[in-house]
């Protein structure tokens, strides 16, 4: 079976150890995660898991099932197909000279991205949105020489209702 990009969207329990415990599950089954991110959700005392990975989907059913077995694991599902998903970006970029931080600058309009930060030698730049657009700014800027990049992961949401 092919292995598939997916995005597990999970209501857990908002106390110490319970990332610990959905982490591992998907650890065990040899999984690597490409993001995880965790926040308070609109349910006091819960919280919400976004999970990227990449699984085959009979082996991602197996890792949902015993997800679901867990106490401290209200619901999950897989939003992989219908969601809107963002992710938060800073890179921090040289400006070898005036032409480079003109030309940067076009880029971050071009991107709607936003300056955060400005010295003499470096711009650091906010960027949201998927992760093609992100992975595409960073790739224009690597010519100028990336000093830092700071990735928040996706966290996603489905749509409707």
């Amino acid at each position: 079976m092919q292995e598939r990009y997916h995005v597990i969207s999970t209501l857990v329990e908002n106390k110490p150890g319970v990332l610990q415990k959905v982490a591992g599950l998907f650890t065990r089954r040899g999984f690597n995660i490409d993001s995880i991110t965790v926040g308070q959700s609109e349910v006091d005392g819960l919280a919400r898991m976004v999970i990227a990975v990449k699984a085959d989907d009979k082996i991602l059913e197996q890792v949902t099932k015993q997800l679901n077995k867990q106490v401290d694991v209200i619901k999950i599902k897989d939003i992989s197909k219908n969601a809107v998903k963002r992710e938060l970006c800073l890179v921090k970029v040289n400006i070898p000279n005036e032409k480079a931080r003109a030309e940067i600058m076009q880029y971050v309009n071009i991107f709607r991205a936003n300056i955060v930060d400005v010295t003499e030698e470096t711009l650091i730049i906010e960027i949201t949105g998927d992760m093609e657009k992100i992975n595409a700014f960073i790739s224009l800027l690597k010519g100028y020489g990336i000093k830092r990049i700071s990735r928040t992961g996706l966290t996603a949401m489905a749509r409707g209702v």
